[in-house]
């Protein structure tokens, strides 16, 4: 990888004032020092965006085509660029011009009737704010790393944009990282700094002394912890005026922890181009946004689809509204998206199954235009069910963390149900065999991406520290996803499993998802996971894990089993029927909502293969 290059222009004046960073602005720190801190935070100088005489305002519909062009890998990716200077600056100077709509660029609510709303002025005088805490208090500088560990609140995206304005990277994470988790993390990134809430930070407390890069911590909250600073307290003090750093566009953005198949969570590196000019393509093509609407995506902030929300809709004008959303309930999904003006929404494809449980003609969405989804494969029932009593298509997408969008159902082409659609640019995707060479029509192989002899920029920058890992991925000219599918005649994706997920059965190799699917057709099954399970003579066998619908919740299990499994036979080949069954209350999910099948295979292989054990 290039060595990071960032510079800035002079600014007027630069203060921070070196501090044990654990012993700043809590309740105990002493006046005299804790009145000059403040002092600091509101003389901060320098304003985002001075880099030479005001242009011209630009026609916004000819600015996000050439960005657009950018991201499908029709013009060259700019030697610099910041999204926040580059994208939510110029938004907010259209806006100021009367070239968007009057609607917020940022709505948030809690259900409590408590709202947020940030026009794009007021998201970069807010966001300014934020980066003179984290240069000023916190004491980053480009290229550090910081820990961006919070639940749905507005803070997250305000400090997003912070880390881009002051080149730091974040490093998002979910709220229910334990000790271990946070340890590893903190130790493997050498984050410097961690913005967190009340409920984590005793866990950060219990492992920060094992973390020795770990200097500031900060703390979105109303009240005050010994060793931590209040970054609300910080925000309200600090200057709204504050110098973007100039980015180049392979300078690191963020860092996101992904699991693989063997060893610890990988760190997958993208750059301020890849995400920053990645999804403006894919946010009007395939979530078709524009600068009118208003865009909710419930997934969890530690997870990639937080950050794709964020460049998709920015990028393209459109307001992100945000539901806290403490747990998953449908009721609150269907009430918020009946109350609020909300014309696109996403979510993953097990909240649409428990969705449309309910009976969806008691509710309208009036404002409700399109939808879509990814995460994991969509049921082509439930998208029929939608479909029916919604009167709108699911537009399912498929990516990684290592990618941007690399397949898709866009806008206005034909959809298959049960397929992820086709390859997305500026991406080449190929079905290939173990050693790279591309498969014909209707064979099985491994999702690829070409990435020789040019890489495409949207591409994740390496795993960190894991030069054999990166190069591990590659077979040939491609970049092996660890995805199972084929490709039909007509250059549609049909999904079959990750690598792992996939069941080799007597030679027979049985995806879960069209078992999934197949039972999930069936009356009795609200929900259903499948993956494999030791059997002493085929290897390992299909099991499949049922939620039962409250309507046959009281049947006889073995006469269900039965039902189940000759449903299945009936439905796809019979060798795919699942031979073991259990019937469970609920189904390991991540916050989000997506079905965790790893889980479940590791308890059906743990004791059997002992170390290492049947990976996720």
């Amino acid at each position: 990888m290039a060595a990071t290059d960032f510079s800035t222009k002079p600014r007027i004046q630069d203060c921070v004032i070196s501090l044990p960073f654990g012993d700043r602005l809590h309740n105990n720190m002493m006046p005299w020092l804790r009145g000059r801190v403040l002092w600091v935070l509101r003389n901060a100088r320098g304003f985002c965006g001075l880099r030479g005489q005001q242009a011209p305002l630009p026609d916004p519909q000819k600015l996000v085509a050439t960005w657009e062009a950018i991201s499908l890998g029709r013009q060259p990716v700019p030697e610099y660029f910041n999204f926040a200077h580059d994208v939510l600056d110029m938004w907010s100077q259209l806006e100021k011009a009367g070239h968007r709509q009057q609607i917020p660029a940022f709505w948030w609510v809690n259900g409590m009737g408590e709202e947020i709303k940030w026009s794009f002025e007021e998201l970069g005088k807010q966001s300014r704010k934020a980066a003179n805490v984290l240069q000023g208090m916190c004491g980053l500088q480009p290229g550090d790393r910081i820990m961006l560990v919070l639940p749905r609140l507005p803070e997250w995206w305000l400090v997003s944009v912070a880390c881009i304005r002051t080149g730091a990277v974040m490093i998002p994470g979910v709220s229910q990282l334990t000790e271990k988790d946070l340890k590893y993390r903190l130790q493997a990134s050498r984050a410097k700094s961690i913005i967190t809430s009340d409920s984590l930070a005793p866990r950060v407390d219990a492992i920060s002394a094992d973390c020795p890069s770990l200097q500031s911590k900060l703390l979105v909250s109303n009240s005050s912890r010994p060793g931590w600073m209040n970054f609300r307290e910080l925000l309200r003090e600090a200057s709204t005026e504050h110098n973007c750093v100039r980015t180049k566009s392979q300078n690191p953005m963020a860092i996101y922890f992904t699991s693989g198949t063997t060893g610890a969570p990988k760190m997958v590196e993208h750059s301020q181009a890849s995400y920053g000019l990645g999804f403006v393509a894919s946010g009007r093509q395939w979530v078709d946004l524009t600068k009118s609407d208003i865009f909710w995506n419930t997934s969890d902030t530690g997870w990639v689809k937080a950050a794709w929300t964020l460049f998709s809709a920015w990028s393209n004008g459109s307001c992100i509204f945000v539901h806290e959303l403490p747990r998953v309930d449908v009721k609150v999904i269907l009430n918020t998206l009946s109350r609020f003006p909300i014309t696109t929404f996403c979510c993953v494809p097990t909240i649409f199954r428990l969705l449309v449980q309910e009976d969806l003609t008691r509710y309208q969405f009036q404002s409700l235009r399109h939808c879509v989804t990814g995460g994991e494969a969509l049921n082509p029932d439930v998208r029929e069910k939608w479909k029916s009593q919604v009167g709108l298509e699911l537009h399912e997408g498929y990516g990684q963390s290592e990618t941007v969008l690399i397949c898709a159902n866009l806008k206005g082409m034909k959809i298959k149900a049960g397929s992820m659609g086709k390859a997305f640019p500026p991406y080449d995707v190929q079905v290939v065999d173990d050693e790279g060479n591309i498969l014909p029509p209707g064979e099985q192989g491994n999702i690829a991406v070409r990435v020789k002899p040019t890489q495409p920029f949207c591409f994740f920058s390496c795993y960190l520290d894991n030069p054999e890992k990166t190069k591990a991925t590659e077979r040939g000219d491609f970049y092996i996803t660890g995805d199972q599918a084929h490709k039909d005649k007509d250059g549609y994706f049909w999904f079959t499993g990750r690598n792992d997920d996939v069941i080799n059965s007597s030679s027979y190799r049985i995806g879960p998802v069209e078992v999934e699917n197949a039972l999930a057709e069936h009356p009795a099954v609200l929900e259903a996971a499948v993956v494999s399970s030791p059997d002493p003579i085929r290897g390992e066998v299909v099991k499949a894990f049922i939620v039962l619908s409250p309507a046959y919740s009281s049947q006889d299990p073995k006469k269900l089993t039965q039902e189940l499994q000759e449903h299945v036979k009936r439905e796809t080949a019979p060798y795919k029927y699942p031979r073991k069954m259990a019937f469970v209350s609920e189904l390991p999910k991540t916050t989000s909502g997506k079905i965790q099948r790893n889980i479940l295979r590791r308890q059906e292989w743990g004791e059997m293969r002992g170390t290492p054990q049947k990976a996720p």
